[in-house]
């Protein structure tokens, strides 16, 4: 089966981008955006720079950038990267394939990141379950989204996968653009990074070669992003222990729009994102002398170690260690008072869910996630 529309997935483009924030900028809610993030302008000003913007490149270098620096300069300490030069030095577009810990700041990061160093930004593959409010809609493939289908049959899911990977082979071999996505479906819910074997699969599908060249034209390049305090990190305990305990958790209405406007928000000390080393000829050589699914393992093996490679720990991972094992291993990296500090911080979190949760349970389930980051580091 030839596979050549697109049209449902892709981004927009520039004419389509016009007309979709057009639309947003009747939205009722858009003056008390632009108070939030023009304090100093009337509250139409981004009403009319919606209705002035012609491209997707003017929407990002006006608005998005304006609204990812706010998020850096109000809820971050500091916000550092590393290993851009590998991006600089790359003569072709790329797979950037990152570690997922928030819905949007992941990817909102890693751009802006490109835009400081005037690299091109990247496509961004984003879930369909985002997507359900068309105002989101609108504005996130406006901003380059790449939609990824979910919830549906096996079979649908197939030819859905058949598509994606399609596009994203096209985009990056032809040379239109890089491609971000999560090496996993869904953030991390217990601060363990892992490259899901089903994506590595998906990927491959539309290859036309051999398993080595199929994996090396779209150059994969990892990405690790560390937060000192984890996005939304007491919703994904309570995420966690709610499905342990019924075998299921279903979510509530726009409660993934709700996860966007917590992590946006909320205090996130610390972050950084490492730049990682493409997947080398040799590494993708090497998984091809393995059978079947295990060629996908290897592949994910060598990605999952590059990421938690350039997982930076923060004081907060080491409290969390030490306060699991009930030991003072890496005393030297905190003080008595950062200790305090943290336990309060944690105190203060399992304040904000239903008193019915068990909060021994949701205390440990809170500090593993914290803690898992330093178990990974020491098992590489």
């Amino acid at each position: 089966m030839e596979i050549t529309d697109f049209s449902d997935i892709a981004p927009f483009n520039d004419e389509e981008t016009a007309a979709a924030l057009a639309r947003v900028s009747n939205h009722p809610n858009v003056p008390w955006v632009s108070k939030f993030l023009f304090p100093d302008k009337p509250k139409t000003f981004l009403r009319d720079m919606l209705l002035g913007i012609h491209t997707v490149d003017q929407f990002q270098q006006t608005v998005m950038k304006t609204a990812i620096q706010w998020v850096i300069d109000n809820t971050t300490t500091e916000f550092t990267y590393d290993g851009i030069e590998i991006l600089k030095g790359m003569k072709t577009p790329y797979l950037a394939m990152s570690n997922h810990r928030d819905i949007i700041l992941d990817p909102a990061l890693t751009q802006m990141i490109l835009m400081w160093n005037n690299l091109p930004e990247t496509q961004i593959c984003v879930g369909d379950n985002l997507l359900k409010q068309k105002t989101i809609e609108l504005l996130i493939r406006s901003n380059r989204m790449i939609k990824v289908i979910r919830g549906i049959s096996a079979r649908e899911l197939n030819l859905s996968s058949q598509v994606l990977s399609k596009y994203i082979r096209e985009t990056i071999t032809t040379g239109k653009g890089s491609v971000w996505i999560a090496q996993r479906q869904g953030r991390t819910k217990d601060g363990i990074d892992v490259t899901e074997q089903g994506l590595l699969k998906m990927i491959d599908m539309s290859g036309t070669k051999d398993f080595v060249q199929n994996f090396m034209e779209v150059h994969i390049i990892p990405l690790s992003i560390s937060y000192e305090y984890e996005p939304c990190d007491i919703m994904k305990a309570r995420e966690t222990i709610i499905k342990r305990h019924s075998g299921t958790y279903v979510k509530g209405e726009d409660e993934d729009l709700q996860s966007i406007m917590i992590g946006i928000k909320q205090p996130k000390g610390h972050v950084h994102l490492h730049v990682g080393e493409p997947l080398s000829e040799e590494e993708i050589r090497e998984a091809s002398y393995c059978d079947k699914n295990d060629r996908y393992q290897s592949i994910r093996h060598a990605v999952d170690r590059r990421i938690i490679e350039g997982y930076r720990l923060w004081k907060t991972n080491y409290m969390a260690y030490d306060l699991v094992n009930k030991g003072s291993k890496y005393a030297s990296e905190y003080t008595q008072q950062d200790m305090e500090d943290f336990q309060g911080y944690l105190a203060q979190q399992l304040i904000k869910v239903e008193s019915t949760l068990d909060r021994h349970e949701m205390m440990d389930e809170l500090l593993h996630i914290y803690s898992n980051p330093v178990v990974s580091k020491e098992n590489l």
